[in-house]
């Protein structure tokens, strides 16, 4: 909270300067914390129904839609005033994720916001080494959120996301903290908007047991552009940009071509009003890594609409996250001024 007093006093021309430099400080603050291990790999899954359809991940496709401040801190606006946001993920068997979000207006070149996500991962039997069971089980996660975004320029957008993380596993616990930073560039005369985001840059400060584990934390990057003649945008979204090269389980190094497909997701848009869209989206490091020789063809594809009825807003996507089921996605936003549509 000291930090977000501060940065609200700064101006914005030095706004610029400060989020780089604390964002190259984060980073090196991610890394020093790494143990080769990640926890709250929750986190990796996709908490918007939009940037669920558009490949699980979009940090450049401006809109005003609240569940996207979850992918790129800096999407938060005036636009998105007094509006509430639940979304739901129905993902394998009786696990599910959830989220919800609410964001305020500060004055005309600032907004805040906080958010909840939650995993539920259901019950399971408890037993002993013989296999004896003693009663059920459960495994919780929960990440609380606060969002603060500010306008640097008419068309460059700072903001940041501070985690607070805390797991329960039985009787595990653990607890850590992070932060997003993100920018988001968009021209609207040439229909096209940049993105860039650090993402999960912190670190475990209770283990489960001994050793600290670092966040599954990235780099990314993406840009999105608007057909000048068509009611089409397509996004394309850089990840994993913390390195290269990934690690196969049959040992075969990959070409360049498909290891460049593994850090891209491409994302495509059908908007034939202000009210309404239809995405699709391919995500290259989830089709290769749910590919398997008999079946999960459609691993990696994912599929989603929206529409807006008024004052409120509903979405839904479909994808695979997992080898052994479809999960579904659904969304629903509430504006408590009049829409910005």
């Amino acid at each position: 909270m000291v930090f977000l007093r501060y940065i609200c006093a700064v101006k914005s021309k030095n706004m610029y300067r400060l989020l780089i430099i604390y964002f190259l400080f984060l980073i090196s603050f991610s890394i020093a914390g790494q143990s080769g291990r990640t926890s709250f790999d929750y986190l990796l899954l996709p908490h918007s129904a939009r940037s669920a359809a558009l490949g699980g991940n979009n940090i450049s496709a401006v809109e005003t839609d609240i569940s996207l401040v979850y992918d790129n801190p800096a999407f938060l606006g005036y636009e998105m005033d007094k509006v509430l946001h639940a979304g739901y993920m129905m993902y394998v068997s009786d696990i599910s994720v959830g989220n919800v979000a609410f964001a305020k207006q500060l004055n005309d070149r600032g907004s805040i916001g906080i958010g909840v996500l939650y995993g539920n991962y259901g019950k399971m039997k408890e037993t002993t080494e013989e296999n004896e069971v003693i009663g059920d089980l459960t495994a919780n996660d929960i990440c609380a959120n606060i969002f603060f975004a500010h306008d640097l320029t008419e068309k460059l957008r700072g903001g940041i996301t501070g985690k607070f993380f805390y797991s329960n596993y039985h009787h595990n616990t653990a607890i850590g903290a992070g932060v997003d930073l993100g920018l988001s560039y968009y021209d609207e005369d040439r229909k096209l908007s940049f993105g860039l985001v650090g993402k999960n840059l912190g670190r475990q400060i209770k283990a489960y047991e001994e050793d600290l584990a670092g966040l599954p934390w990235d780099i990314q990057f993406g840009f999105s552009k608007r057909l000048d003649k068509a009611p089409i945008r397509f996004s394309v979204t850089a990840v994993h940009l913390k390195k290269w090269k990934f690690d196969n389980y049959n040992g075969v190094e990959d070409s360049f071509g498909k290891t460049l497909a593994k850090h891209l997701i491409i994302g495509a848009e059908i908007l034939p009003t202000n009210n309404f869209w239809i995405a699709l989206g391919y995500n290259g490091k989830r089709s290769s890594d749910m590919h398997l020789q008999e079946g999960n063809k459609l691993g990696g594809f994912s599929i989603g609409a929206g529409l807006w009825v008024k004052s409120f807003s509903f979405s839904c996507a479909v994808g695979k996250y997992n080898v052994s089921a479809t999960s579904f996605l659904f969304s629903v936003s509430k504006s408590f001024t009049e829409p910005q549509l």
